[in-house]
This record gives structure tokens, sequence and C-alpha cells, in this order.
């Protein structure tokens, strides 16, 4: 899989694959999907966004940002999003792993998670295994697409130890 900024070209994949997630209700605290117009505006404002390419296609994304301003401007925040077909073959960890070496390179300290779902198996083994730290469970932080909700668990990496 090769990872690298996103461009123009590779708007329309990149939102379907964010579409996806968001329409599934169980990860994203987005609830709107992203137009052709928004998508290119949203990615466009991140301090760095990625495309994942396998066999030409646009497989799986992430976004990063700042997670705050000034004195915490330091900290950053990322989402990931994998096409559906290419889950469970190790995209996500890819992506992670690209994203904590571009948020040092952009001079980030801190990568934070606000809100992993605490019913999000696979992301939680995920950041177990790279070393994120557990920060305690915000009781009932995210609403699911069914109006239940699940508790949610931040997370953060210390980028300095890369």
């Amino acid at each position: 899989m090769n990872i690298r900024g996103f461009e123009k070209k590779d708007v329309p994949a990149m939102a379907d694959i964010w579409n996806e997630v968001v329409e599934a209700g169980q990860a994203f605290p987005q609830e709107e999907k992203l137009t052709a117009e928004t998508a290119e505006r949203f990615f466009s404002e991140q301090s760095f966004t990625a495309a994942a390419e396998e066999n030409g296609e646009i497989v799986a994304m992430y976004i990063l940002h700042p997670n705050n301003v000034g004195r915490c401007g330091h900290i950053c925040n990322a989402s990931y999003a994998v096409r559906s077909d290419m889950r469970g073959k190790h995209a996500g960890e890819q992506l992670v792993t690209h994203c904590l070496h571009k948020a040092k390179e952009l001079g980030f300290l801190v990568l934070q998670f606000n809100a992993v779902v605490a019913d999000n198996a696979p992301a939680l083994a995920l950041y177990k295994k790279l070393g994120f730290v557990q920060l305690g469970v915000i009781p009932g932080g995210f609403r699911k697409k069914d109006g239940s909700y699940a508790d949610i668990i931040p997370h953060y990496f210390d980028l300095r130890k890369l």
C-alpha cells in the first residue's frame, strides 16, 4: 500500500470511504456525509490528509490536524477510514504508523484520540499494539446510529518516543 498526500483526483474515492464510516454510525462523530464540494474543502483544511492506494485505487485515508489551539496546539488528532473490503488486512496499522511519523515531522509532540468507541475492538487492539496509552472511560460518550450510547476511551501517543 502506498500512502501519500492526497490529490484533487483522489477526493471522490476518499469521500466515498469517509462516508462509508459516517453512514455506519459506529466510529466517527460526524453525522453529515461529505459532498464532492465539502470533501475537497474538508480534506484541504487539515494539517495533512493522506490517501492510501493499492493497485491504483484509493483504499484508505486519514486526516491529521491540531486537537486544540494555543498552549495545547502541539497536540494533534487524527481520523482513519479504510474501505470495507480492505479491513482486516493491516491497512489501518499502516495508516496509523504513517500518521505517527507524519505528525512528528509536522512538529506535533502528542497524538490524541478523543473518542475511541469502546466496542471498536480492532481499533483498541491496534492502538494497544502500537503503544498508545488509554486515559480512562467516558460512559455513554458516543451516540450510535441506532440511538444507543457506547463508552469512549481517549488515548494518546507521545511522539517524542518515536
